[in-house]
């Protein structure tokens, strides 16, 4: 059983990463799954402060995911209705986009198109609010690749650590 569990867990650490990339996936929760796949394991001594922790690290940063195209526009001058149309655009690119990369163009469109028409911004600064929204996406991005990343390294860390209790 331990052995199913660590694979399960350790597919779901991937899976993770993955999710980081693509938006559609909540890359570092789905981490903290197999991280606490491996804790459910007879061979790994229980952590609850370990598993805790990485659940709120985890949990903040998918809330902190959709705040940040947000935030970063209104940094970069935008307003309400740029950082509100980069979290429509963000969704609209996600779902409804045919495009590729649609996730990458939603919030940039959606924060320029927020300024232009809501905002009655000239299209210099909306265009800067937007790049401001596209910056918060690759930031968000990096942060929960880095999550993941490190919720992997865990997972690796006490597999290795612990091997000799899968063995007997």
């Amino acid at each position: 059983m331990d052995l199913l569990l660590v694979i399960l867990g350790l597919i779901l650490c991937i899976i993770g990463i993955i999710g980081s990339i693509l938006p559609v996936l909540p890359g570092p929760p789905i981490g903290w799954l197999g991280l606490l796949l491996l804790e459910l394991t007879e061979a790994i001594p229980n952590n609850y402060w370990f598993l805790g922790i990485t659940f709120v690290i985890a949990f903040g940063m998918f809330v902190l995911d959709y705040m940040m195209p947000a935030i970063s526009t209104k940094k970069f001058g935008g307003s309400k209705a740029g950082a509100y149309g980069a979290i429509v655009g963000l969704i609209i690119g996600v779902f409804f986009s045919p495009i590729p990369f649609g996730f990458l163009i939603g919030p940039f469109v959606g924060a320029f198109i927020g300024e232009l028409i809501f905002n009655k911004t000239e299209s210099k600064q909306a265009l800067k609010a937007a790049f401001g929204s596209f910056l918060g996406f690759l930031a968000s991005t990096f942060m929960k690749l880095l999550i993941s990343f490190i919720f992997l390294g865990f997972f690796i860390w006490d597999v290795i650590s612990n091997w000799e209790r899968f063995i007997l």
